[in-house]
């Protein structure tokens, strides 16, 4: 008696099983999360991400530097609002001397070739918290998609690359394309968080940028965890109405959706392996539980197996160091 098949045989070294390995990856294969606050000198490690920072602009004009020179060319911004500037309408989003507009002038002067992508949302800016504005305790859409293609534009005129919509308010997508068109920026792309779910996993993302909701939740315009199908269908609606690149987020609890959404669609798709999932490797490496960098390796190699092209990581720098 005889084995016609012997699967182990593949397996039996490292060399055969890099050799036959189906899913790799690479420095290109990374878009770099970078939040960004006012002052200069500034670094505040956040609390809930540790080894991540919160940056003030001219230590993130020098952290892009590292980056581009670790092989890694594409950075999407986050800032931190003061305040003082935040309001219910987002005035300080479209202000071209904010600290959004300023860090993509500074990091395409230090950078030119970086890939500059934008977080376009209100939250950041609200005196609520809220991805859009708000009456009585509707968010509403329709008021809030018209702020929202004004700030793209604001942000290609500032020289970003990429505008990311990360709302998930209705026909924004349409909206941000026709601003941009009529706007001349034919070139800048959007990147839309077009599956992108009311998760648990946002909180230390949250902590970085300050940008809870004052009250109630984002269960109203951010998509419900127990969908499946509602996601492929948002995901073509953005494509049709515009979107160059797609996001499933979170990641790490959506590798079906990432699938699904691989498969429906003829754009890259993008996902986020957000604050919470980097937060629980952390926490878990730092009792012992796990080995850091392991669990990093091979969480990022199952977002891409499931079908992503890129993936939003704060591990980046970590995995292009792990991968040599």
């Amino acid at each position: 008696m005889y084995l016609q098949r012997r699967n182990r045989i593949l397996r039996r070294s490292s060399a055969i099983r890099s050799l036959i390995a189906e899913t790799h990856l690479t420095p290109d294969d990374f878009i770099v999360p970078l939040f960004i606050d006012e002052g200069e000198n500034i670094k505040t490690e956040i609390s809930s991400m540790p080894g991540y920072y919160r940056n003030s602009l001219d230590i993130t004009v020098k952290e892009v530097k590292e980056l581009w020179n670790m092989g890694l060319k594409s950075v999407l911004l986050f800032i931190k609002c003061k305040n003082e500037f935040k309001d219910n309408k987002g005035t300080e989003a479209l202000n071209p001397n904010g600290l959004m507009q300023r860090s993509i002038k500074a990091i395409k002067d230090a950078v030119p070739e970086m890939l500059v992508m934008t977080d376009v949302a209100l939250d950041p800016f609200s005196s609520y918290g809220h991805d859009g504005i708000v009456e009585g305790e509707e968010i509403v859409n329709d008021a809030t998609v018209e702020v929202l293609a004004e700030m793209s534009v604001s942000h290609a005129e500032a020289g970003a690359d990429f505008v990311a919509p990360s709302d998930m308010m209705d026909g924004r997508i349409r909206a941000i394309r026709k601003a941009l068109e009529e706007s001349g920026f034919t070139k800048t792309g959007i990147m839309s968080y077009s599956a992108k779910y009311a998760s648990c996993f946002y909180g230390p993302f949250r902590d970085a940028l300050d940008s809870a909701p004052g009250f109630g939740d984002k269960k109203t315009y951010q998509m419900d965890f127990h969908n499946r199908i509602e996601a492929i269908r948002e995901t073509i609606m953005d494509v049709k109405e515009g979107a160059d690149i797609v996001m499933v987020k979170p990641a790490l609890a959506y590798l079906d959706v990432i699938r699904e959404v691989k498969n429906a669609v003829n754009v890259p798709v993008s996902c986020y392996n957000i604050s919470g999932e980097y937060a629980m490797i952390k926490a878990a490496a730092k009792m012992g539980w796990i080995d850091e960098n392991k669990a990093i390796v091979e969480t990022l190699t199952s977002m891409k197996r499931a079908g992503a092209d890129l993936i939003a990581t704060y591990f980046a720098k970590d995995a292009v160091r792990l991968l040599g």
